[in-house]
């Protein structure tokens, strides 16, 4: 298997593993995901630097907020350099209770992954509203994909990457 292959793999086993730590409201698991000094930008803009910083957050808002489950689809994984793995994806949401995505919430992610100590770690993980203004039909096309991801029961559908 060669090195990219298993970057890749490893790139996505990461993401999976984020996505799955949010979805169970896990915030160390979800920080410890990060470098030490990685940071996220949440879907509202919120940045976030830090594990610390990052964890702390996430508790707060699962102390107090019924949170959404993710549901994914990687887009695109390439190497920038050695060591270094972007990852696009796609998201939608299931609200608390609910069994549908609310396409109000579908965004786009992208994740700078970088190796630290023979892993990948994230640096940056970067949200922003998959809106499509001015282009219903690309919405109810996402969320589409997406649900097909939903009611094949993944979280993460790796895709053709």
């Amino acid at each position: 298997m060669s090195q990219v292959t298993t970057a890749h793999e490893q790139a996505i086993a990461v993401y999976r593993q984020l996505l799955d730590s949010w979805n169970r409201r896990n915030a160390e698991e979800f920080a410890s995901l990060f470098t030490e000094d990685g940071s996220s930008v949440g879907f509202d803009g919120s940045p976030l630097n830090g594990r610390t910083d990052i964890a702390s957050t996430l508790r707060e808002i699962y102390g107090h907020h019924q949170t959404a489950a993710y549901v994914a689809e990687v887009r695109e994984i390439r190497d920038l350099a050695p060591g270094v793995v972007l990852l696009r994806a796609v998201v939608g949401m299931v609200p608390p209770g609910k069994q549908e995505l609310n396409p109000a919430v579908n965004a786009i992610q992208s994740v700078l992954l970088v190796a630290r100590d023979s892993a990948l770690k994230i640096a940056l993980l970067h949200n922003t509203p998959a809106a499509f203004h001015g282009r219903p039909q690309l919405v109810e096309q996402l969320t589409q994909e997406l649900t097909a991801v939903l009611a094949a029961g993944r979280v993460v559908d790796a895709g053709p990457a």
